[in-house]
C-alpha cells in the first residue's frame, strides 16, 4: 500500500513540476483539448505570450471546431511570427469553417504597388536586409579605397552608389510596412451572429449579419460601438463585444 501511495506523490510531483506549454502539449497529443486549452490559456493569462502557444491553442480550437477562437489565435501566432509557412497553412484551414464568404477587392494605383512590394517582406526583414547590404558597402568601400586601377575604383564605385540605393529602399520599405501594419486594427467575430448596422445605434436596422469566425478591420470606436470595414470594402457599426481585437 505504501509503494501505491509514493508512486502516485512522485508522479503528482511530476506532473507539478511540468510547465504549463509541455503539459498543454501532452494533453493536446492525447485529444483532450479542453485540458490542453486550459494551460496554454493559463500561460497567456500569466502575461506571457509566444507564437508557439498562439498557435498550439489555435489548433486545440480548430480540433474543437471553435471557429472564432481558432482563427484568432492562429491569427495572434501570424503576427509574432509572420515568415511561419505552418501557421498561415493551418489558418488557411481555420477560415473555411467560417460561414461569411467575404470576397477581397484588389486595390489598384501607385499605393497598391508600393504595398504589394514592401509587404514581400515583414518590417523587420527588411531591417536585416539593410544591415546585410551596409556591411556588402563597406566592403565595396574597402575595395574602392585599396584599388590600384583607375578602371577598379569606378566599379567599385558604381556598386557602393548601387548598395546605397539599395539600403535606401530596404530601410523605405522597412518603414511604410510597419507603419501599415501599426495603422491596421484587425478583430475576429467572436459572436455566433452579430449584426451590423448602419449607424452605432441598437434600434438601427441591420445592414447585414457577419458570423463567427469573420475578419475585420476597426476604423473608429464610439461609446460600445466599433466601425468595420470588410475585405470587399463594406463599413458598418458592429458591437464591441461581438468581437475581439487581434492586436492589444
Amino acid at each position: 500500500m505504501k509503494n501505491i501511495f509514493y508512486l502516485l506523490f512522485l508522479f503528482a510531483q511530476l506532473s507539478w513540476a511540468q510547465s504549463p506549454f509541455e503539459l498543454g502539449n501532452q494533453y493536446y497529443s492525447k485529444g483532450k483539448y479542453d485540458l490542453a486549452i486550459q494551460n496554454y490559456e493559463s500561460i497567456i493569462a500569466s502575461g506571457k505570450e509566444s507564437a508557439e502557444v498562439y498557435f498550439n491553442l489555435g489548433n486545440c480550437y480548430y480540433k474543437l471546431h471553435k471557429v472564432g477562437p481558432a482563427v484568432y489565435n492562429l491569427e495572434k501566432a501570424l503576427l509574432l511570427n509572420p515568415n511561419d509557412d505552418e501557421i498561415k497553412t493551418n489558418l488557411d484551414f481555420a477560415r473555411k469553417m467560417a460561414i461569411d464568404d467575404i470576397k477581397i477587392i484588389p486595390k489598384v494605383g501607385f499605393h497598391k504597388l508600393i504595398q504589394d512590394f514592401t509587404s514581400t517582406y515583414y518590417y523587420d526583414t527588411w531591417a536585416w536586409i539593410a544591415v546585410a547590404l551596409a556591411l556588402v558597402f563597406f566592403l565595396f568601400f574597402l575595395g574602392y579605397y585599396f584599388s590600384g586601377t583607375t578602371l577598379k575604383k569606378r566599379i567599385f564605385f558604381t556598386g557602393m552608389f548601387v548598395i546605397l540605393l539599395g539600403i535606401t529602399l530596404s530601410v523605405s520599405a522597412g518603414i511604410f510596412e510597419r507603419n501599415r501594419l501599426e495603422n491596421e486594427k484587425p478583430a475576429i467575430v467572436f459572436a455566433e451572429t452579430a449584426p451590423v448596422k448602419s449607424e452605432p445605434k441598437t434600434a438601427s436596422p441591420d445592414s447585414f449579419i457577419l458570423h463567427e469566425g469573420t475578419k475585420v478591420y476597426i476604423l473608429e470606436s464610439i461609446a460600445n460601438w466599433k466601425k468595420i470595414e470588410l475585405t470587399d470594402e463594406t463599413t458598418g457599426w458592429i458591437e464591441s463585444s461581438a468581437i475581439k481585437e487581434i492586436k492589444n
